[in-house]
């Protein structure tokens, strides 16, 4: 396949850390429908993304599957565009085997999306994490209340991140960005107006060398827009911890994030690191 650059011209580059593929889905016309990579690579030209990570969903709880062999065959027809990363339901049966496999002989740079309903720091979760140790991989995680599950102030991120201190947790959803705030109180959503200090991803931010936040999705959009004021200092404080994403997953879609992140005053530098350099880092690329 070819390997056709983007045309938008900007003055920094992009990587998109979450993109998920998908089959068109007649049972929801006319709201879904689907993401083919030809649609992915014309978007991505549009915006001027210069590269793609795909992440695999085979838990149930990401509604429709998108599987480990189709990201790795999409990254092969695009591999100057496209970076696959394996996703294994940490319940399945030789989970860990799976992973090695994916990663040693199909040259999967991370781990995501983790998406299930089982307890952050659950035994079989661990045995994922454990994996992604021994081979110093990123792994992106979606938090909600009922998926990946963590309490208030996050302590089981917090645990897991202390325990395997090679993964990068690459925090995504609702219930991850929730927390950028100090009223976070575990229930989700996309709450609106002021942020309370002392939240805890400002502290796990800057506690944790491994711990990143991408701002892809409704979530990450929102919790860094809805209080200007306090997201200058966040981004100052946190500008090589952030992750550009846009989980882009339907043909069409907004994403609003890249003329978020176009429209910083910032020093360049700055968003350099956020738009590119900092996913260039976590999964150690060039």
């Amino acid at each position: 396949m070819g390997t056709q650059q983007p045309s938008s011209a900007k003055s920094f580059r992009l990587i998109d850390f979450h993109v998920h593929l998908r089959k068109p889905q007649p049972w929801s016309y006319p709201r879904q429908y689907g993401l083919s990579v030809e649609q992915l690579i014309a978007r991505m030209n549009q915006e001027g993304i210069d590269k793609s990570v795909l992440l695999p969903i085979e838990s149930p709880e990401g509604h429709e599957f998108f599987l480990n062999e189709e990201a790795v065959a999409a990254r092969n027809d695009y591999p100057e565009r496209l970076i696959a990363f394996v996703a294994v339901d940490p319940r399945r049966n030789q989970a860990q085997e799976r992973i090695v496999a994916y990663v040693e002989k199909c040259d999967c740079k991370g781990f995501g999306e983790h998406k299930n309903s089982l307890d952050f720091d659950d035994p079989l979760s661990e045995a994922v994490y454990e994996v992604c140790n021994q081979y110093e991989l990123p792994l992106v995680f979606h938090m909600d209340p009922t998926l990946c599950v963590d309490e208030v102030g996050l302590p089981r991120l917090a645990k897991m991140a202390e325990k395997y201190d090679k993964v990068k947790f690459v925090g995504h959803g609702p219930g991850f960005w929730r927390a950028i705030s100090g009223d976070d109180d575990r229930s989700g959503g996309y709450p609106k107006g002021p942020i309370k200090p002392g939240g805890a991803l400002d502290r796990l931010l800057s506690e944790y060398e491994n711990i990143y936040a991408e701002f892809s999705a409704g979530s990450g959009y929102n919790a860094l827009t809805r209080d200007p004021q306090f997201s200058e200092g966040f981004v100052e404080r946190h500008h090589e911890k952030l992750v550009f994403g846009t989980d882009y997953l339907q043909a069409g879609q907004k994403l609003p994030q890249v003329e978020w992140l176009a429209s910083l005053d910032i020093p360049i530098e700055w968003r350099q690191q956020m738009a590119y350099g900092n996913a260039e880092r976590i999964m150690n690329i060039a």
